[in-house]
């Protein structure tokens, strides 16, 4: 089956948070969940560029300002949030950065591990009692299958401060992408409401990759319309993950093409080490650790 943004069921009634919703995946997930009636939030960094998004789409569609290299920044967010709605039904963990220079968020983490794992731990941990309640929630949290390349969890020094490698840092930081989904959902599961899934785009054809060094950008670059697809088809996984009633938690969904890297979305499998249940509590515990977010479940 050809899964498209056409089998996305009615969202009248919904509301959905999708962080990085300004631009790329973020937007296209947006757009097409307030199509469908959802009233959507874009939660983005830059408020200016998330209402010039926002104005591109139709349906209910508000801006909430979120820098997740910020616990201080979440924390407002999460405050605004909860102020404004009384449940959520959909968080689209989205936003990211991608083989960035060494660089710290504002309370001293690695920029990538920072921003796309624990930046979204602690939204997450923020706003779940707000969709506990909501039948039907999910937490969709978007992984790579650079999960894959040159990535483990280096307890000993996550913060990369030894050493940098800009490709460990990022698979290092999706890899946890994957680990927190699964943690999430097995503590979810006795709860029987809210479900956490993961998915990824594949090789998509947005800003995301602009930092990678010239030996991988500028063969994808004069790649690109072989090995790429646009930003609409990579968001298509994300949305049947938080969409597609079929779907279940602990699922990871991703393109159905050769290597994952286009096509149509279906349920695909993550590596052996993102299925390790010591990895999944251990980084689970270090991260409350390091953003004093405490779970209500």
């Amino acid at each position: 089956m050809k899964w498209t943004e056409q089998e996305v069921p009615g969202q009248r009634g919904r509301v959905a948070v999708v962080t990085g919703a300004n631009t790329g995946l973020g937007f296209e997930t947006a757009r097409v969940l307030a199509e469908r009636g959802a009233s959507v939030v874009l939660a983005v960094r830059d408020v200016e560029k998330g209402k010039r998004a926002a104005a591109r789409m139709s349906g209910e569609v508000t801006v909430q300002a979120l820098d997740l290299a910020s616990l201080d920044s979440i924390r407002a967010a999460a405050a605004g949030l909860r102020d404004r709605f009384p449940r959520i039904d959909l968080l689209i963990n989205n936003a990211g950065v991608m083989y960035t220079p060494k660089q710290t968020t504002r309370d001293g983490f690695e920029l990538q591990f920072g921003t796309n794992h624990l930046g979204h731990f602690a939204l997450t941990g923020l706003l779940l009692d707000l969709m506990l309640p909501a039948a039907g929630s999910r937490v969709v949290t978007v992984s790579s299958v650079g999960h894959r390349i040159r990535a483990a969890i280096h307890f000993d020094d996550l913060q990369w401060e030894r050493s940098y490698s800009r490709v460990g840092a990022y698979g290092q930081a999706k890899l946890a992408n994957l680990l927190f989904t699964y943690e999430l959902q097995r503590r979810l599961a006795a709860h029987g409401s809210t479900a956490a899934v993961a998915a990824h785009p594949g090789a998509s054809d947005t800003e995301l990759a602009r930092n990678a060094p010239a030996l991988v950008r500028l063969p994808l670059t004069w790649l690109a319309p072989a090995i790429t697809q646009k930003a609409s088809m990579g968001a298509l996984p994300t949305l049947r993950a938080a969409t597609d009633p079929a779907v279940l938690g602990g699922q990871y969904y991703g393109p159905g093409g050769r290597f994952e890297a286009r096509g149509y979305p279906r349920l695909v499998t993550s590596s052996a080490q993102s299925y390790d249940d010591g990895l999944q509590r251990r980084l689970w515990a270090v991260s409350e650790e390091l953003t004093g977010v405490k779970f209500p479940v």
